[in-house]
Formats: C-alpha cells, sequence, structure tokens
C-alpha cells in the first residue's frame, strides 16, 4: 500500500473506532495533517450521531465546516471525549514528536483536555527512539535568537523554519540532531526556557491508543 493509503485506511479506521462512542452530546477533538484531513472525511459520514467537534487549527476547523459539522472554540465546551491526530514520530511508550505542520501549541492544548487521546498513523512513524524527525519549537519572535542559543546548550541544532507564523503569531525553530530516550525530561527542559511557547513532545501527555496503518492492515496498539 501506498503512503496515502495507509493514511485513509487508518482515518477510516478512527471513525469507525468512535461509532460506537459517539452520543448527541459527544465532542471530537480533531488534529491537523493530511492523516487527520482523512479522518475529517470519514468522520463526515456520521456527523448526525455527535454533538460537534473542537479543531487544534483554523485549517481543521475550516475542512470540518465545510463537511457541515459544528466546530467549537475550546473555551465553550466542558470536557472533549476523544481527540484524534496524527504523528511525526512515535515510539511504543506512544510518546510523539509533533508539529511538522505548525499546530503543535494548539494540538497539545486540545491533548490536554481530551479524555481519550487517539494517534492515528502509517508505519513509517512508528520508531524505537525519537529524534530522526526534527523537533519542532514554537517561540516567540522577539526570543527566537535566545531560544536557539539555549537550545544549542542542550545538544541540538535549531533550525529557522522561515516564512512559517502559527496560528498564535508565533516562530517555529526545526531542532536537528537530537536522540531522545527520556522524552519528559527533555519536554520540560525546553518549555522552561525563556520565550519558548511550547515544544513538539508529546510525552508527559502520550496517545492512550495508537492505530498504526500497516500492509497487513490498521493495528491497534497501546503503550508498553
Amino acid at each position: 500500500m501506498t503512503q496515502d493509503e495507509l493514511k485513509q485506511a487508518v482515518g477510516d479506521a478512527a471513525a469507525q473506532y468512535l461509532l460506537p462512542h459517539l452520543e448527541e452530546r459527544t465532542i471530537v477533538g480533531v488534529g491537523t495533517g493530511s492523516t487527520a484531513n482523512c479522518f475529517i472525511d470519514a468522520l463526515a459520514r456520521h456527523k448526525h450521531l455527535f454533538d460537534g467537534t473542537v479543531a487544534s487549527s483554523e485549517a481543521s476547523a475550516q475542512r470540518l465546516r465545510e463537511h457541515g459539522i459544528p466546530v467549537y472554540d475550546l473555551n465553550a465546551v466542558d470536557s472533549i471525549d476523544y481527540y484524534i491526530d496524527g504523528a511525526d514520530e512515535i515510539n511504543h511508550r506512544l510518546e510523539m514528536i509533533k508539529g511538522g505542520g505548525a499546530a503543535l501549541t494548539r494540538e497539545k492544548i486540545v491533548a490536554a483536555v481530551a479524555r481519550h487521546f487517539i494517534c492515528i498513523a502509517d508505519q513509517s512513524k512508528l520508531v524505537d527512539t525519537l529524534g530522526s524527525f526534527p523537533l519542532p519549537v514554537e517561540v516567540i519572535p522577539m526570543a527566537r535568537s535566545h531560544v536557539a542559543r539555549e537550545i544549542v546548550k542542550l545538544g541540538g541544532d535549531p533550525v529557522y523554519r522561515d516564512g512559517v507564523i502559527t496560528d498564535n503569531g508565533g516562530q517555529i525553530l526545526d531542532v536537528y540532531n537530537l536522540r531522545i530516550d527520556a522524552a519528559i525530561t527533555l519536554e520540560k527542559q525546553l518549555n522552561q526556557i525563556t520565550g519558548v511557547i511550547t515544544n513538539g513532545l508529546f510525552a508527559m501527555r502520550p496517545a492512550n491508543t495508537l492505530l498504526l496503518g500497516t500492509d497487513e492492515g490498521v493495528k491497534t496498539l497501546t503503550a508498553q
């Protein structure tokens, strides 16, 4: 199967996974990116079964609205039952690197509120050790150089993602050459740097379930 076919398969699988749990008052959190888009399209077939959604980016919100699915501000909902999103990398503890699409801060906020986080990814995203994919760090623009210098002290090589402004008005540093063995520790260290909005490590709040698209079908995995 091609990567696009695998993404479509896990998007469809996530919608089927949710189907028995969708009720009139259910709020679904929806992530950002090409795999999340596949899920949005699959979820649209069941839009009459649940209340609405909270989106982690303006792009996802627009796609949901185009399907006629209500999109709520996070401050207007009491809770989110499920959050479904992709990952740039995910390990066997279901810790992730996210933020290739520059929506990491809102993704992290929605994930923090959700009761159950379902990651949807193709088999290329599952790794033993995080770090081959550059780690995004969202920063206040005036602090970009300061944050970059502090990241170098931690052993990373930060590169400014030129021309990218996040939905929050932040800028992105992509950090290369990290081997991330202690993801929770590094997530906390990066967030303590003055000027960092957040970083793309999802380790303090990992996924609960991974729906992994493989050539043998979609596999359901939990943390090891």
